[in-house]
């Protein structure tokens, strides 16, 4: 058999892909798994008690910004990753940038801090607690991705898996910052990127 031969017995039966298909298995996705992180948070962990007085802070916001410009990102990422032919392109720059400017934020609180107080800065009272907690209210976010992209044909299996990871990691902070009664940028940077 020649290579015309194949290419026309396997594009013979070949239907077009419904329009904007990829987005919205992606959107339903993002909707569903962000959805089961809320409610695996707040079940599980609870919403802190004085989120009322948190909405009011400049700070909370940017912690909130953080993993919400990330997993932005990501999915521009996971969804071009899922698809053949497709270039991430500036993605990468779109990645970093939320990345350098935290840590930026947290190497300048740092810095002005007095040295007693800088190990509190970044360790908070629930380092230990943190990561994990973010990883667990992520599940829903990464099996809802993972779903999505069983039916796209990701020419680079890993690198859309870890953009799927991504997303997933960075709704699961998003949720848990809800949850979460720290706000020194050190502890975000390092915490919630962890």
């Amino acid at each position: 058999m020649k290579t015309d031969e194949l290419v026309a017995l396997l594009s013979g039966g070949a239907l077009p892909v419904e329009p904007h298909l990829v987005a919205r298995r992606f959107t339903l996705a993002l909707g569903l798994g962000g959805l089961g992180a809320v409610l695996l948070m707040a079940l599980a962990m609870g919403v802190r008690p004085d989120i009322s007085g948190a909405l009011q802070l400049p700070v909370f916001w940017m912690k909130l910004a953080f993993p919400a410009t990330l997993a932005a990102a990501g999915l521009v990422a996971a969804e071009h990753l899922s698809r053949p032919g497709m270039r991430v392109g500036g993605v990468w720059f779109a990645l970093a940038l939320p990345l350098l400017l935290v840590w930026l934020m947290a190497m300048v609180s740092w810095v002005d801090a007095a040295p007693g107080e800088r190990q509190a800065l970044v360790l908070g009272t629930s380092w230990e607690l943190c990561p994990l907690s973010i990883a667990v209210v992520s599940i829903p976010v990464f099996i809802a991705l993972f779903w999505a992209m069983k039916g796209m044909a990701p020419t680079r299996p890993v690198l859309a898996g870890a953009g799927a990871g991504l997303v997933a990691g960075a709704v699961g902070a998003f949720a848990y910052a809800f949850h979460c009664t720290e706000m020194a940028a050190p502890f975000v940077a390092i915490w919630y990127v962890a």
